[in-house]
């Protein structure tokens, strides 16, 4: 996704567009619609990629019933109606398309009831209604209906991203036309992006094994951790590997292992160790250390899985970490994302991100300055804009309106002042 829209959604009265990079920064004040825009992302990523209706009260957002998620005018203007989103992408890095979708309430419930997905630069759309079996497409030669009942692939229903890629590439040549069909549903299969809550799990001294299912809380990290282990040497050491390398850069922990208390099938527990120089401290608990440990691992681990999805939605990721932790998840940030695997986050550390912006001018990653995006999300009334910011070559944040930072500069005043400094 390289940009997202909304509008009539949640605190979004007008419409509002957002640009996405490999790496997005969301800051700004409590109650601004972050995590309802973290929220539309996946929506659109279930609605798009999945073909599925997107369920708003899923877990980490439950954003309520249509009349909570709908926007509220005030007085007369009342509640919306429908609101709708949308997002540009790209197939094979040059053929850039539009999609987007109107939702209506259906019983308490939005729904998914217009969706429309056009090519940038040419006359070319298709258009489809929830719950119909025929698609309006429109080229330059006029428009007509597609009956797509009829049509199967691999026991599905055709979808309408891919009678696009019909009417776009079918003039192209075979082999582009099979590259670019290969990306749509039914084909290919999309993953599900991982969307992380604020709060993890809380550690335990002992874990027994379970099932290992992606969790917005982290509570499956510690089996798949041990499943790891027990797997086989190589594929463990690059993961412990790579934690370690984070580990150490946070100053969190030098050495992570899983310790067996018995048979593979049995219970474990995670221990970690720190190192002074040469010498080498005792393996703790991982529950006897400090919280910020337990916090970030599960972010962490999801980053660096070799199975990763292509897209992130992480809130406050920096929670009880100290500042130098805070930079070095920044530093992660940076050599983790691509736009293979986007990493959108919303963020209330100064560290975090100023580490980001030090990283980018110092070319300690493959991030370059359009690769960063800082979405600013500044309240007016009843309603949110969004500020697309970016950085420049020495790190230095670009378009920035005036009331960005202002809170942080107001705090910097009554401390000078409080010691005097002002007077």
């Amino acid at each position: 996704m390289k940009r997202i829209w909304l509008e009539n959604y949640r605190c979004f009265r007008d419409r509002q567009d957002a640009r996405l990079a490999p790496l997005t920064l969301l800051v700004g004040d409590n109650s601004t619609g972050k995590t309802s825009f973290l929220a539309m992302i996946r929506a659109l990523w279930d609605v798009a990629y999945l073909e599925r209706v997107p369920n708003f009260k899923e877990e980490p957002y439950d954003l309520g019933s249509f009349d909570e998620i709908a926007h509220f005018r005030g007085g007369r203007g009342g509640r919306a109606e429908s609101f709708e989103a949308g997002f540009e992408g790209a197939l094979l890095s040059k053929h850039v398309f539009h999609w987007s979708v109107a939702f209506s309430r259906r019983g308490t419930a939005p729904m998914p009831t217009k969706r429309r997905l056009s090519s940038k630069g040419r006359d070319l759309w298709v258009e489809h209604d929830q719950g119909s079996s025929r698609v309006r497409v429109h080229t330059p030669k006029g428009s007509s209906e597609v009956n797509t009942s009829g049509l199967e692939a691999e026991g599905d229903r055709l979808s309408p991203l891919f009678l696009l890629a019909m009417e776009v590439f079918k003039g192209e040549g075979a082999e582009t036309f099979l590259q670019v069909a290969s990306s749509f549903p039914p084909w290919h299969g999309h993953q599900p992006l991982y969307a992380g809550a604020p709060v993890r799990s809380k550690p335990h001294r002992t874990y027994d094994p379970s099932l290992v299912a992606r969790d917005p809380e982290g509570d499956y990290v510690p089996m798949y951790l041990a499943n790891q282990y027990f797997e086989g040497k190589r594929r463990w050491n690059a993961l412990r590997e790579a934690l370690e390398r984070f580990g150490k850069d946070a100053g969190l922990f030098d050495e992570i292992t899983v310790k067996p208390l018995g048979k593979q099938s049995g219970p474990f527990q995670l221990q970690i160790r720190r190192f002074d120089g040469p010498a080498k401290g005792p393996r703790r608990n991982l529950i006897d250390v400090g919280y910020g440990v337990s916090q970030v691992l599960p972010v962490v681990t999801e980053l660096l899985r070799q199975d990763a999805p292509p897209m992130f939605l992480l809130q406050q990721p920096e929670v009880h970490l100290h500042p130098s932790a805070q930079a070095a998840l920044g530093s992660l940030f940076c050599r983790i994302a691509h736009w293979d695997r986007q990493i959108v986050i919303e963020t209330h550390s100064d560290h975090l991100l100023d580490r980001v912006r030090m990283d980018v001018r110092d070319g300690a990653g493959a991030l370059k300055p359009s690769d960063v995006s800082i979405l600013y999300f500044e309240r007016q009334g009843l309603s949110v804009r969004i500020h697309s910011l970016g950085i420049d070559e020495e790190g230095n944040i670009l378009n920035a309106p005036p009331g960005y930072r202002r809170f942080f500069m107001d705090e910097v005043r009554r401390s000078l002042w409080k010691h005097g400094v002002g007077e």
